[in-house]
């Protein structure tokens, strides 16, 4: 990260998937996931593209990026991309690519040590959960000794939240249940760890009021606009953004299901606020990722 030019780049997306080369583990079920999601999304290919490639769309667009693999495989059998492997990919693209982490919280304190030895030896910059695709609630104390090592280094966690693209239309919603991705649960880690900065990814679907409400409520919680072009963002949404969370509201596609230069055009043409409009985009991400004031 200290290569990154911030004062050069346009913005700072706060939400993208690190993915591994095709056909990695042909027999998990993972590819077919990602295709069906691909199709959901309208997104332009059968694989998702790799750190690199992604890093190479995004140097040419001239955006930073914060990339996460997602540890899911205790619940959904999908091999992870390893922790190291993906630092190690973002260090060789390290002028562009911000890593962040995935650790299942249910690995303990096996997981917590990882997690320290990820930010102090690795240059991991965050901490991505998905609790839908990982099967637990947020405030499960089960997860609690991972937050606490998160919270020793000052580094934000990133919450999915609402409902998923993961699993949409797939028998049964591929065991994906909905129930562990209200942002209100959140509210309860918010309280229990005021210090660790806390992200919820994503219009709330169908709990957009209480993601606002939390974010409204607790100083360390920030809202990504990821997942959602603008142009389907609901009204509430853009109030709090050009006024109350003016300052808590960051930039995020969900790539590669959505390209940021797509999400950044419906943005142009969305009911923001001309003053709030760079804080989303990226003076709101510096602060939180401690590159600025």
């Amino acid at each position: 990260m200290n290569k990154i030019d911030f004062a050069k780049v346009r913005a700072i997306d706060f939400h993208t998937h690190a993915e591994e080369s095709c056909g990695c583990h042909a027999d998990d079920g993972y590819d077919e996931l990602q295709s069906t999601m691909a199709k959901y999304f309208g997104a332009p290919w059968s694989h998702p593209p790799t750190i690199d490639e992604t890093a190479a769309h995004y140097r040419q667009m001239n955006i930073a990026a914060v990339i996460f693999p997602v540890d899911a495989e205790r619940e959904t059998g999908y091999r992870r991309y390893n922790n190291y492997e993906v630092a190690d990919a973002c260090a060789r693209n390290d002028d562009i690519l911000i890593p962040f982490a995935s650790i299942d919280p249910a690995k303990g304190k096996l997981g917590a040590r990882e997690a320290r030895d990820l930010v102090e030896n690795h240059g991991v910059q965050g901490f991505k959960f998905h609790p839908t695709m990982q099967g637990f609630y947020p405030n499960d104390r089960m997860a609690y000794p991972l937050y606490e090592a998160i919270a020793e280094t000052g580094k934000p966690a990133l919450f999915h939240t609402g409902q998923t693209g993961v699993g949409s239309g797939m028998r049964g919603g591929n065991s994906m249940r909905l129930k562990y991705s209200d942002p209100m649960i959140i509210d309860d880690v918010a309280v229990d760890f005021p210090d660790m900065p806390i992200i919820l990814a994503h219009p709330s679907f169908p709990w957009q009021e209480e993601a606002l409400s939390v974010a409204q409520h607790k100083p360390n919680v920030y809202i990504d606009l990821s997942g959602w072009s603008p142009k389907y963002f609901p009204p509430i949404l853009v109030r709090y953004a050009n006024t109350l969370l003016k300052k808590k509201m960051l930039f995020g596609s969900d790539w590669p299901m959505i390209a940021p230069e797509k999400w950044l055009d419906a943005f142009d043409k969305a009911e923001f606020r001309d003053e709030v409009r760079p804080l989303i985009l990226k003076e709101n991400a510096m602060r939180l990722l401690g590159v600025s004031d």
